[in-house]
């Protein structure tokens, strides 16, 4: 159970309900050709006749993110964005910067060294995300 540091008691997570909405906010998610913003989702929903609104879809997101059903970058120009997580396993993501393509990966290596550096400095229960940016064989060979 999730701790709040500040008193050293237990917090207590929400239940989230499984809405029409958040439904239809995890099936455009799952759709995704690649990471999108909470408006590129909101406009696709639109589009297929969904009235659904932004504010809905950024708090649907959230919970999605939050639940682990949602993988979240950040942008270079500060935008968060989201894709459906193909995985409950911690895992990280090679992302190709031209088409969005992204590949979950395990990177044993990095996780030891990660805890290694952690523990020498005496921190505990550190979390990290670990994200590659490169191109993709395909977009490299239509360079």
């Amino acid at each position: 159970m999730p701790t709040d540091h500040a008193t050293k008691t237990p917090t207590i997570e929400p239940i989230r309900r499984d809405t029409r909405q958040r439904r239809a906010v995890r099936d455009a998610l799952a759709h995704a050709k690649a990471f999108v913003s909470a408006q590129e989702l909101h406009a696709a929903l639109r589009e297929t006749g969904d009235r659904i609104g932004l504010a809905t879809v950024y708090r649907a997101l959230a919970d999605l993110a939050g639940d682990a059903e949602a993988d979240v970058i950040q942008s270079d120009d500060g935008e968060t964005r989201y894709r459906a997580c193909d995985t409950d396993a911690h895992h990280h993501h090679v992302i190709c910067r031209e088409c969005g393509l992204t590949v979950e990966v395990q990177a044993d290596t990095v996780e030891r060294w990660l805890a290694s550096v952690a523990a020498e400095h005496g921190f505990v229960e550190a979390e990290h995300t670990v994200n590659i940016f490169g191109m993709c064989a395909e977009c490299a060979r239509a360079r």
